[in-house]
């Protein structure tokens, strides 16, 4: 000891040399010690078997004793605080933002009632109470299939389970209504015994399965869309037995799934004034994000609407399914180092350029719409009308395919320009082409457009007796569906 205090006073830098030697190492070791206490710590929370979760059990509190950090962020869906530039979780009336939508799906459910999505959380209450469904009553079990069930509630595979695909499909939307009452959870992308992703809808195994590809031989990180690829996509019903379909047969893009629906002559419904036979885009938000840059560097929908969220020692993914503009840090800024503002400002950007593109293309339509039911009374016939009616049908799907999606602008912003940008031009033909049938049928003048510039003028110009429908509407949830919550709860 005396040599080596001689040798720090002959040379002091040695002291700060095994000074700072001596610290490193405490620190290490420290390091070390806390990385022990978070290992045990995560052990605590490790995945044990789920031995009182049966297969399909959709009430997600159950499974939330398992994982208390995800079902904490999953109820957080309920949430209703958070409004971006064009959407966000708050609840918003869609029409009466945008009145010439009810133009636009005239003769067709959504031109009563359109309103943007709230949380999971909100999934069956929301299908409840939407003037799409439930009212009229006639028949007695109600008009719309149980397939309108399809995407909204864990219920649904557990009822598939017992019924299979086919009757469930085949079966009355209000029929089931006692049945489904557990909103979107765990059941839905889980397996419990394994808590694996899993896809719990056929309809996506189908849609695969007709390409050739085998959707059991996915990767984690693909299964982490491909499990919102279960219902945020484009399907129809298929007539007479409205069985679920994804019309991916012919391919995800756009015009792709025109031309599918085209060869099978498949129309959602007969537009009221212009008698185009229309199509009616769901949510094909899976589609358009496949075409855009974050897709192509191989993130999934999972890592911004559902980042990794640390808590002491515990990583675990946040449940809280949301808009990533709601948290910036922990979304856009693990990968981009730029500020919160200017990140956000980039997605306001791309919104704002199409959306100004939108607004050409639902005038435009407004105005194609309005021109035919001209021609129509001028006494145009169906040969003159067919190749227009088919440009509108063509304009109209693209916009619905565009807008439909929840921040498809950000998702793919040049294939969504470039969709809106060919819904622009088809629209304006179809107006060049009623133009010259006006003309042949004697007519020259402007196409006057009545005053749609509310939701409920244009809801009275196309005909609909929305005091009615809101009486139907309240009749059946104090009528129908206190029962349903009745049979439910003696469950």
């Amino acid at each position: 000891m005396n040599s080596i205090t001689k040798l720090v006073e002959e040379k002091p830098w040695v002291g700060w040399v095994l000074f700072f030697t001596t610290m490193i190492v405490v620190f290490v070791l420290g390091l070390f010690a806390a990385s022990i206490v978070e290992r045990r710590t995560e052990a605590l929370y490790t995945y044990r078997p789920a031995t009182d979760i049966s297969e399909w059990e959709p009430d997600s509190s159950k499974w939330g004793k398992y994982f208390p950090r995800e079902y904490e962020s999953y109820l957080k869906t309920k949430d209703m605080n958070f409004r971006s530039k064009y959407a966000g979780n708050v609840p918003i009336d869609s029409l009466a933002e945008d009145p010439r939508l009810v133009v636009l799906w005239a003769g067709y459910g959504f031109a009563r009632d359109y309103s943007a999505p709230r949380g999971h959380h909100y999934a069956v209450t929301d299908v409840r109470n939407t003037l799409r469904t439930g009212a009229p009553m006639t028949p007695a079990e109600g008009p719309q299939p149980a397939t309108c069930w399809t995407c909204k509630s864990p219920d649904v595979p557990r009822l598939m389970s017992t019924m299979g695909p086919a009757k469930f499909y085949a079966s009355k939307w209000a029929a089931l209504g006692p049945e489904v009452t557990h909103a979107i959870g765990c059941a839905d992308c889980h397996d419990p015994k394994t808590m694996s992703l899993r896809i719990s809808r056929p309809a996506l195994i189908e849609a695969f399965s007709r390409k050739g590809k085998d959707i059991g031989k996915a990767t984690h990180q693909e299964m982490r869309s491909l499990v919102c690829a279960q219902c945020h996509v484009e399907y129809y019903f298929q007539p007479q037995t409205s069985y679920l379909v994804f019309p991916w047969d012919s391919g995800t893009t756009v015009d792709d799934i025109e031309r599918y629906y085209d060869s099978l002559n498949f129309s959602d419904w007969t537009h009221a004034l212009s008698k185009a036979p229309m199509l009616k885009a769901q949510h094909p938000d899976w589609e358009v994000f496949a075409l855009g840059i974050h897709a192509q560097r191989g993130l999934s929908c999972a890592d911004c609407h559902m980042p990794y969220q640390s808590e002491g020692g515990v990583k675990y993914t946040s449940h809280h399914i949301q808009s990533p503009l709601k948290d910036v840090s922990t979304t856009c800024q693990v990968c981009h180092r730029e500020s919160k503002e200017e990140l956000m400002r980039n997605v306001f950007e791309r919104q704002d350029k199409n959306f100004a593109i939108r607004i050409e293309a639902e005038d435009a339509l407004v105005k194609a719409h309005f021109a035919a039911k001209k021609a129509w009374e001028s006494g145009a016939s169906n040969d003159e009308m067919a190749p227009v009616l088919k440009l509108i049908r063509h304009a109209q799907w693209r916009l619905d395919f565009a807008i439909a999606g929840h921040g498809s602008s950000f998702h793919a912003p040049l294939e969504v320009a470039r969709i809106l940008s060919t819904a622009v031009a088809k629209a304006q033909e179809a107006r060049i082409h009623l133009t010259r049938i006006l003309a042949a049928h004697g007519f020259n003048s402007e196409i006057e457009v009545p005053d749609i510039s509310t939701k409920e003028k244009a809801q009275q110009v196309i005909g609909l007796d929305m005091p009615k429908l809101h009486e139907d509407k309240k009749k059946f949830l104090e009528t129908v569906v206190p029962k349903w919550d009745a049979e439910a709860a003696s469950r």
